[in-house]
């Protein structure tokens, strides 16, 4: 089952902006570059570090939308 992404407010996709692939809402940062980094080890805080624009809340809306999803398999 694929996430809907149109769901969670911390993200957009734009039809020529990235690709329209989807991202943090208002930066050009891809949201498939939170999991990657996560997935290799990164911390929250690495990850505001290393993309600056992209908010903790932000991150957090991600991440309990991805959790939500889960719950309902």
């Amino acid at each position: 089952m694929m996430l809907d992404w149109s769901q969670c407010p911390a993200v957009e996709r734009v039809p020529g902006k990235v690709s329209g692939t989807w991202v943090f809402r208002g930066i050009r940062v891809p949201v498939k570059a939170l999991f990657e980094n996560l997935e290799d080890g990164a911390r929250v805080d690495d990850i505001l570090q290393w993309f600056p624009g992209v908010t903790r809340a932000q991150i957090e809306a991600v991440l309990e939308h991805a959790g939500a999803s889960l719950a309902e398999i």
